[in-house]
């Protein structure tokens, strides 16, 4: 059984990985493409959905990456995490968020919210707020990995500068508008401290 375990944590972990790196390949892809059409201080990720075959590309990085955050949180689980634990959860609130957002496309900029609109800034929330939590948590209870606490940190803090950054798209004038900016800011983070997760995974299996 032990050897099983070792075996499929052997390919799940690196299948995560590569999923990782996958989901960058799509989105960058559209930030070169759209250099001029879309403005990566004012806009979203999001809003990539709005230039030619964005939709299909960014549901591709956020279901990939979702794919990948879910391999990550079973090798995780495999390495000793426990499996219902309160990081446990909060990275399967990563993941369906990922999922959601994908589902549930934004709205555009400047027209009223629709259904789907809200459902991906909520959707949007959750998973902004649920992995630097995470990897808090696994920073205290599972690994002694640095890189983990500290992009859990600076992740979370960039979160809530995110989250206040939209106070400037509700209220025209009352400060620039830097929404785009602090979302690729965590996004960066986020992808740094999932790949720091996988190699404390990596640490834990070859210690055990």
């Amino acid at each position: 059984m032990a050897g099983f375990r070792g075996k499929s944590q052997a390919v799940v972990l690196p299948l995560a990985v590569v999923g990782l790196i996958g989901s960058l390949l799509p989105v960058v892809y559209l930030h070169v493409v759209s250099v001029g059409e879309l403005s990566p201080v004012r806009h979203t990720v999001s809003d990539y959905i709005f230039v030619d075959d964005g939709a299909v590309l960014l549901a591709v990085t956020a279901l990939s990456l979702s794919a990948a955050s879910a391999g990550l949180l079973l090798a995780l689980v495999r390495s000793g995490l426990p499996g219902r634990g309160a990081a446990s959860w909060l990275l399967g609130l990563w993941s369906a968020g990922l999922a959601v957002a994908a589902v549930f496309p934004t709205d555009p900029v400047g027209e009223p919210t629709s259904f789907s609109g809200a459902v991906h800034r909520y959707a949007g929330a959750v998973m902004f707020a649920a992995l630097p939590l995470a990897g808090w948590l696994v920073s205290r209870t599972f690994t002694t990995s640095t890189a983990v606490r500290r992009f859990s940190v600076a992740a979370g803090i960039t979160s809530v500068a995110f989250m206040l950054s939209h106070v400037a798209v509700v209220r025209p004038g009352s400060g620039a508008v830097l929404l785009g900016l602090f979302e690729r800011v965590l996004f960066a983070l986020l992808y740094g401290l999932l790949f720091a997760l996988a190699a404390a995974a990596v640490r834990r299996g070859v210690s055990s």
